[in-house]
């Protein structure tokens, strides 16, 4: 644990967490885990925020989050995010598209079959990487000038599946395939790893991916550079860094890859 952090074990479904985990701080940044809780766990952690007396806040929602409200944990944010514009407080909105480093998950798929399975579509996503999010998260609770700002957090790319798989390809040196938009598909092969009601919730949202894409404007990514005080970081860029170490690994360990 690096100096001067701490780590304080709360539920904010527990009122009495909601009552004091925030007193005595200035500034909070708030993620929530997806689940069906979520909605409530965020609502009680803004006014648990606001009752003690927190300056500023800032919150992680979803990029374009009020284009597809009947995703259920898009859905779940929007009247967090009311709530955290009410609430008095300075604040700030930060709202990721898909991460780069969800590609962690499909680790053993991609080496091991030679196959992308995520189903993200034709029209493709403005995916971002996971330390551009860290570092706008951190500017915005350091750093005066963010009060009232809602930023989206984007990459410079617009990545269908197929694209994806491709760039996969290119920086393993070995060909890697699209599994495809069958949704059943999906579903059949990911039952195994996930709840039933967060298997369901993601393959809404890969339907939404699939008709609508989740692409951002040139804007966004000025502004996201701007903020950043250089470019989103590029999808080639962190493929190659993470294909070369996933190599690296395999090579020392070939029956954990």
């Amino acid at each position: 644990m690096p100096a001067g952090v701490a780590v304080v074990r709360g539920d904010l479904l527990d009122p009495d967490t909601a009552r004091h985990a925030f007193k005595g701080f200035e500034a909070v940044f708030m993620l929530n885990p997806t689940g069906p809780t979520e909605n409530h766990e965020g609502l009680m952690g803004v006014w648990g925020a606001q009752l003690s007396g927190v300056k500023r806040f800032v919150y992680l929602t979803i990029h374009h989050l009020e284009q597809a409200p009947a995703i259920p944990h898009f859905a779940s944010k929007l009247p967090i995010e009311a709530a955290v514009k009410a609430s008095g407080m300075e604040w700030t909105l930060i709202r990721p598209n898909n991460f780069f480093q969800n590609e962690e998950w499909f680790r053993p798929v991609i080496l091991g079959y030679g196959v992308y399975p995520q189903p993200l579509g034709p029209r493709g996503l403005s995916r971002v990487d996971v330390r551009d999010i860290a570092e706008a998260a951190a500017i915005a609770v350091t750093q005066p000038g963010h009060n009232g700002r809602v930023y989206e957090l984007v990459g410079p790319d617009i990545l269908t599946g197929e694209g994806t798989a491709d760039a996969w390809s290119r920086a393993l040196g070995r060909p890697v395939r699209y599994a495809g938009d069958d949704l059943d598909q999906w579903e059949n092969t990911f039952r195994p790893w996930l709840p039933a009601l967060l298997l369901y919730d993601f393959r809404l949202m890969y339907r939404w991916f699939i008709d609508h894409g989740l692409a951002a404007t040139p804007g966004e990514v000025r502004t996201l550079t701007d903020l950043l005080g250089h470019p989103p970081r590029s999808f080639e860029a962190y493929v190659k860094e993470t294909a070369a170490r996933w190599l690296a690994e395999e090579k020392e360990n070939p029956a954990g890859a």
